[in-house]
């Protein structure tokens, strides 16, 4: 356990990159070997419940029926939400990355999305203790909705940061490793007019094809939000309302949107 807590340390604090050089036959996602696929899960999972106990709180303080068995749940489906959502979305991040010309191998490429799911997750869960003050400090239900919508949005952006910057770096080690350091650099840093201009047609086409595969990055992204949200509106409640009888899952009307709408109008009165 204090293994995976140091090398958790050492994930956050961005110890756990490494970095290939950009001669390398085959580029990795950056990332070292000791955040292996199975650590990344099972401090996922142990984050996620840490994030959904606080979730939880609510339950107890407004009372209704079951409400130790909403606390429990919001522990196993907080985690089920992160995976869930990692599995729908993994698929096209794979086909993203190859058609860019990224090079990411099935299992770098998983390692890469599960270490941003345990950032955002590890984020989510340091805030938890706030989320658990103001759930001892409020009985308003959409409040606390909102809440939870903002730390885990903000948990949120932090890890889809850290995936795209690992993205980022790990397309431009396989475009750099397409188009490698040369002779000509060394004529072009000489005055070779014929050497400058080779070495600038190909840090021209080294930028475009960054910035296509960036593109292609934030479109997937986008995707994964997306898919992220629905995952949660079908997964809900997470948080009970006052009085109202423990169910694991409601029925599927209405989307988070509206719903997110109709909370803000309940909160200022409308």
């Amino acid at each position: 356990m204090r293994e995976w807590l140091r090398r958790l340390d050492r994930l956050l604090r961005g110890e756990l990159e490494s970095v290939t050089g950009p001669g390398a036959q085959a580029p990795d996602s950056g990332l070292n070997r000791a955040a292996s696929i199975r650590f990344l899960v099972v401090v996922a999972a142990a984050l996620g419940a840490t994030y959904g106990f606080f979730m939880g709180w609510f339950a107890l303080t407004a009372g209704g029926k079951g409400s130790g068995w909403q606390l429990a749940s919001g522990v196993i489906k907080l985690p089920a939400l992160f995976l869930l959502t990692l599995i729908v979305s993994f698929p096209s991040l794979y086909v993203f990355n190859a058609l860019v010309g990224c090079r990411l191998r099935f299992g770098e490429a998983l390692r890469v999305l599960m270490a941003a799911v345990v950032i955002h997750l590890a984020v989510g869960a340091s805030l938890g203790p706030i989320l658990g003050f103001f759930t001892l400090s409020t009985t308003s239900y959409p409040f606390m909705v909102l809440l939870n919508v903002a730390l885990l949005g903000l948990s949120g952006l932090i890890g889809l940061a850290f995936l795209l910057r690992t993205l980022r770096a790990a397309a431009e080690r396989s475009v750099r490793a397409e188009f490698p350091v040369t002779e000509a650099d060394a004529k072009a840093e000489a005055g070779d007019m014929q050497a400058k201009h080779e070495v600038n047609q190909r840090e021209r086409t080294v930028h475009d094809r960054l910035n296509g595969a960036n593109a292609v990055f934030r479109i997937w992204i986008v995707i994964y939000g997306l898919v992220g949200v629905q995952m949660g509106w079908i997964l809900r409640p997470f948080i009970s309302q006052p009085g109202a009888d423990f169910v694991f899952f409601r029925s599927r009307e209405g989307n988070f949107f509206l719903s997110i709408a109709g909370i803000l109008e309940r909160l200022m009165g409308f």
